[in-house]
């Protein structure tokens, strides 16, 4: 399968036959078709969004390597948004993925991890997403997390907003709000801090502060990535995990139910039918004003 000359779409492929997934095993091949089984539900959550890869072109058991500026050789075709970066001191040119092409494209680099803004690239300075990142500490773990994100859920609906969980595809949970875009970083960071301090004032299971968060068996509330220029792995992005796992949306009923995040992996992800997060962006939330 690695002949020179095959190509899909306008992505000339290669090396198809090289194993990125050992233990599972998956070749390239098998993470172009999963990605391609997806792009219809992870394209939206790509549109419009700079993205960082992480890349592992000799497969997930070797060091992979993070990518936020265009790599050498981006065809022409492929859109680019260029941002001036303070800390690198220069300009970076994100790649944002609007359609299968480039998402092809992207696989076809062993970009396993596709990473996202919570804000699009019309205006990077003001998010439409809002993230809670539930990771727990061991010895606490998935169990933990979920127990956490019901509870967060139960806060949220207090409040009136209507939130979309799926699993990190690691030991996480990430809880998402799609958002009005009214609102800086700044503003959406406070309000994730806060219902973190609200979660820990019900739970001694939770710790809302950074200061906390690698007491052992605790679950941080991480509001921190509601910073501009921080990223939260795109939904429906495989992970570097040795199973191939994939940070897959999921309804409230199936978290409640209990599952595994090793559920859900290059193999078995795209067989699932339904999509639990539909309408999400028809769901846009404003924050609940303080005190209501």
């Amino acid at each position: 399968m690695g002949m020179a000359g095959i190509r899909i779409g306008k992505v000339p492929v290669t090396n198809l036959d090289r194993v990125l997934y050992p233990a599972v095993p998956a070749t390239k091949k098998d993470v172009i078709g999963y990605y391609i089984r997806v792009a219809p539900l992870m394209l939206p959550f790509l549109e419009d969004r700079q993205l960082v890869m992480q890349r592992f072109p000799d497969g997930v058991d070797r060091p992979g390597f993070y990518e936020k500026d265009a790599p050498l050789g981006t065809p022409g075709w492929v859109k680019l948004f260029r941002h001036y970066s303070g800390t690198a001191e220069r300009e970076l040119r994100y790649i944002v993925c609007n359609d299968l092409d480039t998402l092809v494209w992207l696989a076809n680099l062993a970009a396993l991890e596709i990473n996202i803004m919570l804000s699009r690239s019309d205006d990077p300075a003001t998010p439409d997403l809002l993230l809670f990142d539930i990771d727990p500490e061991p010895p606490a773990g998935f169990l933990e997390a979920t127990e956490t994100s019901l509870l967060l859920a139960e806060v949220l609906e207090e409040l009136g907003v209507r939130s979309f969980p799926k699993t990190s595809g690691k030991k996480g949970i990430h809880v998402v709000v799609p958002l009005q875009r009214l609102y800086s970083f700044e503003q959406t960071r406070q309000f994730v801090h806060a219902v973190g301090i609200i979660l820990a004032k019900r739970s001694p299971l939770v710790v809302s502060e950074l200061s906390q968060t690698y007491d052992p068996g605790t679950v941080f509330v991480d509001y921190l990535q509601n910073t501009e220029g921080k990223t939260m792995i795109c939904p429906y992005s495989l992970r570097a995990a040795a199973s191939g796992t994939v940070s897959m949306p999921l309804s409230w009923k199936e978290l409640r139910s209990g599952i595994s995040p090793e559920d859900f992996t290059i193999m078995t992800a795209s067989s699932r039918t339904g999509d639990p997060w539909k309408g999400f962006f028809d769901a846009a939330e404003k924050l609940p004003e303080a005190g209501r």
